[in-house]
């Protein structure tokens, strides 16, 4: 049987805590930079449902990711016992996540928001991932959620990150209702060519 020893756990603790401060600066200047415009957004249109649920499990899985930061034994009850190696595969991811995070940050630029609404400047944007999947920001979310919770070894923040995962599936429909009656054909063409969450495998003509 696998344990968690407190030396494994300082290592990935630290590697937590880097990751971290890396993405989450560059997270909040774009927050910041996005609200140039100073335009209010009617997040009411996100529905009763997805207002109650989204954030508060969001903000409960960043207390437990940073319970487990700033001491492993805080979260010690719902550790699990996962070797190294899937640990380190969960390292690998978290760097996919940021990557992920950081490349669609910067496609969408002053088009970011924290909604289901679309600002009144707001563009398409077909560029960067948004060339394979409707929605990396989502993706790379659930990524960073299910890769912490590897490193951490971690089953409550496993168990958030599918929840979270599945609140996001639930909130693309009022998302992409708003888009379609934003952007009409051109997004309903874009919906076509894209998958929502991974690319769309082309099939191949037969013969």
């Amino acid at each position: 049987m696998y344990r968690v020893g407190m030396n494994d756990d300082h290592t990935f603790r630290m590697i937590l805590i880097v990751g971290i401060l890396v993405i989450l600066p560059i997270g909040i200047y774009h927050r910041i930079r996005s609200q140039a415009t100073g335009e209010s957004l009617d997040r009411s249109q996100e529905g009763l449902f997805i207002l109650a649920t989204l954030r508060p499990v969001g903000l409960v899985l960043w207390l437990g990711l940073f319970a487990y930061m700033i001491d492993p034994a805080w979260m010690a009850w719902s550790s699990v016992p996962l070797p190294d190696w899937l640990r380190w595969i969960g390292v690998g991811v978290c760097a996919l996540a940021a990557a992920l995070f950081l490349w669609t940050f910067h496609v969408l630029g002053l088009n970011l928001t924290d909604t289901v609404v679309t600002r009144k400047v707001h563009t398409l944007v077909r560029r960067g991932p948004y060339r394979f999947v409707r929605h990396p920001f989502y993706d790379a979310g659930f990524l960073m959620v299910l890769a912490s919770a590897l490193v951490a070894a971690n089953w409550f923040l496993l168990a958030g990150a599918v929840l979270f995962f599945v609140l996001c599936v639930i909130r693309t429909r009022t998302e992409e209702a708003n888009l379609v009656a934003r952007f009409g054909d051109a997004y309903r063409s874009y919906m076509q060519q894209t998958g929502r969450f991974w690319p769309r495998m082309k099939m191949r003509p037969s013969g």
